[in-house]
């Protein structure tokens, strides 16, 4: 007995090393296995988000290059050949400003929304099976990513029950704005790094309190030092997080910064202990951060503002883009107890953002007084707050009608940067704050006894019922010709040339671009739909100037009347298309009014030379 106890300490490691060294042998399968169970939650979390995103995107999947959403195919079109574009760079072939597109100018890729680093990481798929494969693909996991990221975050970092988080989730996800801009705007869905950005400011927050009492994030204590290596580790993972959303998109990385900031104050004023403890070195790594990131965006920004054919300023009147205040309490036409009354409360179909509904809002409000005096949920209505006030613009509207009252948006409008952003937007950011005061709750409810463990869940789920969504429409576009789909285009364009398809491309008509599409970007097109400096002093604006051939060939397309061609206008033709750097021009039989435009175009530049089932001229 006495011989053998000495060596009971030294046995203890000896076996647990054994054990460790048994599970490493254990098959990769059975490994696999374990952790499928251990995280099967967050699994079948993720798997009905994901469900719930192929629903809703359902329209499209039958056929992407023939299907489209219905209610915003102009902005599809145009995210479409973002995507083929971004998708170059996997050739070797990209550059911020491109020329496959307002040839000979180019097109800033910085200064529109191209989403570069989504276009790039699935250049692969775009290369493969085609942008609208992609664009159908992004539709569907922004949705669910964004919903999935929330929900870790609630769990992992708040501690909320999988339910409460869940619930969360899906309204960050699934919300009324998000469906809404998920007509085509990829940039504004793209999400799911917000709850990355807040969890590693979190965390740079944590490191930074010196003292007892660091709060985690559902407001309770615990005592950490101040922990420079996490610090520093949390400043790096932020400049990365932030420079990747840059790319990704710059107005959702303004808003999520807006809103932090407000949140910071607000919780701040709530707990002025841990502002005094925390701010010097929470300071110091938002300066890290933010100097990291600056080596890496410091030129492509300096690009998007000073560049060639880049914008310093927004195009957008912040007067249009207001949220209407009755909007608040509405239903979204694309909920399950929305009307197609309420859209005339927006400005269109992807601006659906602050219809989140009476019933909804109620719950909230009721969730803020049930969940008592918690930092966090002060700090939450103060940014809802600020942030919906600044939606209503520079002046209020109530159910279309102008107040003449001004609104908060009116101090901060002519701010740099600021005007680029669209005041209705600023509602976004309510979908997490209000996420997060109904996660609280029913996280408590949950946590406790009685009535309130029923009642508080069942009340926040009646209150989601009615913003339910919806699938989004989606309808037929036509094919786009063989003679792009076939390659035959490369017979009178060399790669990266220009082709001239008639009618040209524009803003609100920008269907040719497709064709580019298809081709991955293989050729440039003249104008097109795009933000450039072509405004009133070099203001931004969308599209560029017609060219008087370009102005003429819209007209006949518009008319049908076959003008009357003479010496001038050929060799106004012929200066059009050296100004573009033209190889070819190209007119299809599905073109409007394709029999008087053709006869045009042999006026202009002779007889046609057919190939597949486009008319063509060498110019």
């Amino acid at each position: 007995m006495s011989s053998a106890a000495p060596t009971a300490p030294d046995a203890a490691p000896e076996q647990a090393l054994r054990l460790a060294d048994r599970a490493n042998r254990r098959p990769r399968a059975v490994r696999l296995l374990a952790a499928v169970r251990r995280h099967r939650a967050d699994l079948l979390a993720a798997l009905i988000f994901a469900v719930l995103a192929g629903w809703l995107t359902h329209g499209l999947w039958p056929d992407p290059s023939g299907r489209t959403l219905a209610l915003n195919p102009e902005d599809q079109t145009l995210y479409e050949w973002f995507l083929a574009v971004d998708a170059r760079a996997l050739l070797g072939d990209f550059d911020l400003l491109t020329d496959r597109l307002n040839a000979p100018d180019g097109v800033n890729l910085m200064a529109n929304t191209t989403v570069i680093a989504l276009g790039v990481l699935l250049a692969p798929v775009t290369l493969l099976l085609g942008a609208p494969v992609t664009f159908a693909l992004l539709a569907a996991a922004n949705l669910a990513g964004t919903a999935l990221a929330w929900y870790l975050l609630f769990h992992r970092t708040l501690r909320a029950r999988r339910v409460a988080a869940a619930l969360g989730g899906g309204l960050c996800g699934f919300g009324p704005g998000m469906v809404s801009q998920t007509n085509s705007h990829l940039h504004m869905t793209a999400q799911w790094l917000v709850p990355v950005i807040i969890w590693l400011v979190v965390r740079l927050l944590r490191a930074s309190d010196p003292g007892p009492g660091a709060p985690d994030g559902a407001g309770r204590g615990r005592a950490v030092g101040l922990d420079r290596r996490r610090l520093l580790t949390s400043a790096a993972g932020l400049a990365g997080a932030v420079t990747a959303q840059v790319f990704i998109g710059e107005e959702v990385l303004f808003l999520a910064a807006i809103t932090l900031l407000v949140m910071a104050v607000g919780y701040a004023v709530a707990d002025r202990d841990l502002a005094r403890r925390a701010l010097p070195g929470f300071a110091a790594g938002l300066g890290i951060a933010a100097g990291l990131a600056l080596l890496v965006l410091g030129y492509p920004l300096w690009f998007q503002f000073a560049g060639p054919q880049g914008v310093a300023d927004g195009m957008f009147t912040p007067a249009y883009f207001s949220a209407d205040l009755a909007s608040w309490w509405a239903l979204s036409p694309l909920s399950i107890a929305g009307t197609d009354g309420s859209a005339r409360l927006t400005t269109g179909p992807a601006e659906y953002n602050t219809f989140l509904g009476w019933p909804l809002l109620l719950v909230a409000a009721v969730c803020v007084v049930w969940a008592g005096r918690r930092r966090l949920v002060f700090a939450c209505v103060v940014a809802g707050l600020v942030m919906a006030a600044l939606s209503l613009g520079p002046e209020v509207v109530l159910g279309g009608t102008k107040t003449a009252i001004p609104g908060p948006y009116a101090l901060i409008g002519g701010l740099p940067v600021v005007d680029g952003a669209l005041p209705m937007r600023f509602a976004l950011a309510l979908l997490p704050i209000v996420a997060t005061l109904l996660v609280l709750a029913v996280d408590r409810a949950l946590r406790g006894s009685g009535r309130a463990r029923r009642l508080v869940p069942l009340a926040v789920g009646v209150a989601l019922l009615p913003i339910f969504p919806t699938p989004l429409p989606t309808t037929g576009r036509p094919a786009v010709p063989e003679f792009v789909t076939g390659g035959h285009w490369r017979q009178c364009v060399p790669p990266g040339g220009v082709l001239v398809p008639v009618p040209l491309p524009t803003p609100k008509e920008p269907w040719p671009m497709r064709w580019a599409t298809a081709a991955d970007a293989g050729f440039g097109l003249p104008e097109g739909f795009f933000i450039g400096p072509y405004g009133r002093g070099g203001s931004a604006a969308m599209g560029t100037f017609k060219q008087p051939t370009s102005a003429l060939l819209a007209d006949v397309a518009r008319r049908g009347d076959q003008p009357a061609i003479g010496d001038e206008q050929r060799r106004q033709a012929a200066r059009d298309a050296d100004f573009w750097g033209a190889s070819c021009v190209a007119l299809t039989d599905d073109a409007p009014h394709a029999e008087a435009l053709r006869a045009t175009l042999e006026q202009l530049y002779g007889p046609a030379t057919r190939i597949a089932d486009a008319w063509t001229w060498r110019v």
